[in-house]
């Protein structure tokens, strides 16, 4: 097939839950391609000799490889390409910014649409895990006599993790909660990312000889410095992630159902709320206000519409262009019946005479010059005050470092805000300690993450074999 006959093929829709169905459960929304769907998809690319996609992925998969092996119907030859570069395919495929990264560079989106390659490697690892092939999987490195702790089992930790593995590394992953993944069990809901789909990810690397310590929160249980001296552990890789939750700071914010968006999704999630035969007391309300307008904000109210709320609402000071979550996750949460209150500011909560919330004050705002962001300002309306009635509010306005490595390792440098300062291959200032991630950048993506992750564990193997 020539290439002007591949561009005449449409970017191929993915099918998705009726969205009056979904609304009310927490299984996945879209329902992945079927084997036909993907190989047409895959037939689309031009293979260009200079493929920018991978250039806009941060650990850089062989994406025209793998996507031409899925062309030509080797679905185990493209799982295998897939794997080399990306230990997480299946997580990826999901939950990846992919518009603005590796499709953003995609030739034909300069004319059209670009290949959806964030679907077809969640296709290829999909079909892997469901196949007989997983026998073929990668067996455990022979034992290159090292031996590294990784910090945190979220999307760095366990990207780190995998390549030490591969060199041969001995690798034990300290987990602080009782179940592996971080952010990626803790932090996404189910109907965004399963949890058997992280599970599975994280057997792989059972399977190459990877020991997970639950419950082992590192600063209290073990010092980063006990485990170089004490533990034999030759490096440290520290991807804990930043799960510090940013509060408004307003009157009213000790109120009984005012949650910081960590925590209601983390009792969702951790405590499988969401699960029809769950135990666990859910967190009950009929009219909820989320705080933020990011991935985080979407999945709360997403949440928030399946704990059986009425109605919730996303309150952001800014104007929808400025919103920094995924335009499919606005997309998902408008259709599923989020209400939307645009250049809308709480300035405090108002409480009943229990202590419980009954309404959030919020102003009016406009629009001003950019700030250090490059947005444009929110600038208060004066005498613009309004009573928004809520029983529950979601503060969803990001995270910050959790100040407890910093606290015991006297001699990790970090920022003014508490970052750990490691240059681009994830060195910190203390000798055979990397860290990578959320506690180096802040928040950012999951892919983002592992790619820190990645290239940390690339410093290590070089710097100790």
């Amino acid at each position: 097939m020539t290439n002007q006959e591949k561009m005449k093929i449409p970017r191929q829709a993915m099918p998705e839950q009726d969205p009056a169905v979904r609304r009310r459960n927490f299984k996945e929304v879209p329902l992945g391609y079927s084997k036909e769907t993907a190989v047409l998809e895959a037939t689309r690319c031009l293979n260009c000799p200079n493929p920018r996609c991978v250039t806009g992925c941060p650990v850089r998969v062989n994406i025209p490889g793998f996507i031409a092996l899925l062309a030509r119907e080797d679905l185990s030859g493209a799982y295998a390409s897939l794997i080399k570069d990306n230990s997480l395919p299946a997580v990826c495929g999901r939950v990846c910014p992919q518009e603005s990264q590796c499709e953003s560079m995609c030739i034909l989106g300069l004319k059209g649409e670009p290949v959806a390659i964030g679907r077809l490697e969640r296709f290829t690892a999909d079909y892997h895990r469901n196949s007989s092939r997983q026998e073929e999987d990668e067996t455990p490195s022979a034992p290159s006599g090292k031996k590294a702790a990784v910090v945190g089992s979220g999307p760095s930790g366990l990207a780190c993790a995998y390549e030490l593995l591969k060199a041969g590394f001995a690798v034990t992953v300290f987990e602080a909660l009782h179940e592996p993944g971080g952010v990626l069990v803790y932090g996404i809901p189910e109907f965004r990312l399963p949890k058997d789909i992280v599970k599975a990810e994280i057997d792989g690397l059972k399977k190459l000889g990877a020991e997970f310590r639950l419950d082992s929160l590192v600063g209290r249980l073990y010092t980063i410095d006990e485990l170089l001296e004490e533990e034999g552990y030759q490096a440290v890789f520290i991807g804990s992630g930043a799960g510090y939750p940013k509060f408004l700071k307003i009157e009213g914010e000790n109120l009984n159902g005012v949650y910081s968006s960590n925590e209601f999704l983390t009792r969702i999630n951790l405590m499988k709320a969401y699960r029809e035969d769950s135990v666990t007391p859910p967190i009950k309300g009929k009219r909820a206000a989320v705080f933020g307008a990011g991935n985080t904000a979407m999945d709360s109210a997403r949440t928030a519409l399946r704990m059986g709320f009425e109605e919730v609402f996303i309150v952001y000071r800014r104007s929808r262009e400025e919103m920094p979550a995924r335009a499919e996750e606005i997309h998902h949460a408008e259709e599923e019946g989020v209400k939307f209150m645009l250049l809308s500011n709480p300035v405090r909560f108002l409480g009943d005479e229990k202590g419980g919330l009954k309404a959030v004050v919020c102003q009016r705002m406009e629009l001003g010059e950019p700030d250090a962001s490059g947005r444009r300002r929110p600038v208060p309306v004066p005498d613009s005050e309004f009573e928004l009635p809520v029983d529950t509010a979601i503060v969803a306005l990001g995270t910050e470092a959790n100040p407890l490595l910093r606290q015991t390792t006297s001699d990790l440098a970090c920022s003014e805000r508490g970052y750990i300062i490691a240059d681009e291959d994830g060195r910190t200032k203390k000798a055979r300690v990397y860290a990578g991630g959320d506690i180096v950048t802040g928040s950012a993506t999951v892919i983002k993450a592992m790619g820190a992750g990645k290239r940390a564990a690339q410093a290590i193997i070089k710097d100790l074999m």
